[in-house]
């Protein structure tokens, strides 16, 4: 029976994978009751340090000033809103990008929503109260509240401690020169996205991809260097604004151009803007009118028709033309501001604008001819450039004899004024025509572009007759000494109701520096200029817009690196003498 007993007392031998296991956790001889006091404590400091942590991040969260969901959310809109500098062609800043914060709402974290809404309405008081509140009752993470707020109403609205409130730093678009350059750069929307000008321009060569593609961040983005000189800028609009004052005039306007290159050196029309002021954008009478307005140029015309009939080797200098009385077509009848009534040359069209010398050259070289020249100088065509703002011409749709004895000119055909620009330039740069780009080009770019147009001996004739116009003709009030100074004048009946309105016009004036060889081009326009005691009454081109040109030229020569040059011969002796030598 003992020995029975005996075997039911003794434990069960253990299995050696137990042993086994039991030495490599305990060891031999190991007090386990304090082992375990000791797995306890690392157990509850573990818990304590997660519990830290936890605790750790979400006073993080509380007292952060973005909400790292919003932040998240909004990351990438913030990103694709940075663009690039633009530049002058000095390195002067026309348009960047600053850090401006904005302010959003999260909906969901908002406990008392009507508070939040009275307390940022008071502190900010441009805000919409009604806008506001329909955002924030809607049950989305994230609403925009208001884009740009200023440092001072940050800082007021951090203090009221409304959860769920929050700001995003984004890029906001400023331009340092105001309204300076306003229609060649245009302007950005709230989403920093080009909408006008060469913003617009620049999102449509690529910068709206990288945007999408998270790429177009600040430091992979060079500056866009243009044309203009912002120097030559501001003195043509400061001279523009003192004429459009002085003969209250309804608008002015004015381009600087190098005719080598066709780059444009300067450009403004008024009434501007101020791109940081938006709204004035879309105030109709603030057009761009050198590039979205087309109008009827009047006699700055004339230099189209004498250079076709002077390249066809049909007539010369010396041609004779009967303007002894009106010239009388089908029920209209042709006349002369200051008719002559005699029979006159083509240097005396040219320099007394002649309509009736004019008429009669067109007509000369046939309805055809005409037409195929001013299409060949891209005066029929709408003119592309950077800018995306343009129209197109408005050219007659049957073009019949009549249509060229107007035309001829300047009267039945609309351009843009920067398309004359570029059709003139033509004229006097030796032939070429150049398409005109408000980036900067060198002469040798220029030269892969340019098309020929006209003989060199044309050109040299035009550049005469232009000369010889400020010698002794209609632009002799812009002959700045030193400049040898040439141009044209134009005077255009503006076309109301359906009739020419003798009494509001549209007057230009371009002129070119030096005539001997050509490097700029400024052409003036006033519209609707008003008669003044000094003006004896009149309101042609020759008493505005030809002085207002020289003032400018007066201005911008020294700015353009023109050196003045005096006791030069007149125009036949230095212009007409170097090109018989030449030829």
């Amino acid at each position: 029976m003992s020995a029975v007993s005996a075997k039911t007392n003794e434990r069960p031998a253990e299995p050696w994978r137990q042993r086994l296991i039991r030495s490599l956790l305990y060891g031999r001889n190991v007090d386990r009751a304090a082992k375990a006091r000791a797995r306890v404590g690392l157990a509850m400091l573990a818990f304590a340090a997660i519990y830290a942590l936890i605790g750790g991040r979400l006073a993080m969260f509380a007292i952060g000033a973005d909400a790292h969901g919003a932040r998240r959310a909004a990351s990438q809109e913030v990103v694709a809103t940075a663009r690039p500098d633009i530049v002058d062609r000095n390195g002067a800043v026309l348009a960047t990008d600053v850090k401006a914060a904005s302010l959003f709402g999260e909906p969901r974290r908002i406990i008392d929503k009507d508070e939040a809404i009275e307390l940022l309405t008071a502190t900010v008081p441009d805000l919409d109260e009604a806008e506001v509140r329909e955002r924030l009752r809607t049950r989305k993470g994230f609403v925009w509240l208001k884009r740009e707020v200023t440092a001072k109403q940050q800082q007021d609205i951090h203090k009221l401690g409304i959860p769920g409130i929050g700001f995003l730093r984004e890029n906001k678009r400023v331009y340092p020169t105001g309204n300076e350059v306003a229609h060649l750069i245009g302007l950005v929307n709230i989403d920093n996205q080009g909408i006008a000008g060469m913003e617009k321009w620049l999102d449509n060569q690529g910068l709206a991809d990288l945007h999408r593609a998270g790429f177009a961040i600040d430091r992979l983005q060079q500056p866009i260097e243009l044309s203009v000189d912002l120097r030559v800028e501001h003195a043509l609009r400061d001279e523009l604004l003192k004429a459009k004052e002085k003969f209250h005039a309804k608008a002015a306007s004015g381009i600087i151009s190098n005719v080598k290159t066709g780059e444009i050196v300067a450009m403004v029309s008024l009434p501007d803007f101020d791109p940081n002021n938006p709204k004035e954008a879309h105030d109709p009478d603030r057009i761009n009118r050198l590039t979205t307005g087309v109008y009827e140029m009047g006699s700055t015309f004339k230099a189209f028709t004498l250079a076709m009939a002077l390249d066809s080797g049909k007539i010369n200098l010396n041609s004779s033309w009967d303007a002894r009385g009106n010239l009388h077509y089908g029920k209209f009848t042709i006349h002369d501001s200051h008719s002559l009534g005699r029979f006159i040359n083509t240097k005396e069209v040219f320099t007394y604008s002649s309509n009736i010398g004019a008429a009669r050259i067109a007509l000369g070289q046939g309805v055809e001819a005409h037409k195929a020249f001013l299409a060949k100088m891209g005066q029929l065509t709408r003119l592309r450039t950077e800018l995306p703002e343009s129209a197109a011409p408005l050219v007659p749709r049957r073009w019949g004899e009549l249509n060229t004895v107007t035309i001829a000119f300047g009267q039945g055909i609309s351009v843009a004024p920067l398309q004359a620009v570029m059709g003139i330039n033509a004229l006097v740069n030796g032939g070429y025509l150049i398409p005109p780009t408000f980036m900067k080009r060198t002469e040798e770019d220029a030269a892969a572009l340019a098309k020929r147009v006209i003989r060199p001996e044309t050109s040299d004739k035009m550049r005469f007759l232009m000369r010889l116009n400020a010698e002794i003709g209609t632009a002799k009030s812009a002959d700045v000494k030193g400049y040898y100074v040439g141009g044209k004048t134009g005077t255009s009946e503006k076309v109301i109701n359906g009739r020419y309105a003798k009494k509001r016009v549209l007057n230009s004036f371009t002129a070119i520096m030096p005539c001997d060889d050509p490097k700029y081009q400024i052409l003036i326009m006033l519209d609707e200029p008003q008669a003044l005691p000094e003006t004896h009454g009149q309101i042609t081109s020759g008493w505005n817009a030809v002085p207002t040109g020289g003032k400018v030229i007066e201005r911008i020569a020294p700015l353009l690196g023109v050196e003045p040059r005096f006791d030069l011969p007149p125009a036949d002796r230095l212009i007409l003498a170097a090109s018989r030598t030449t030829q």
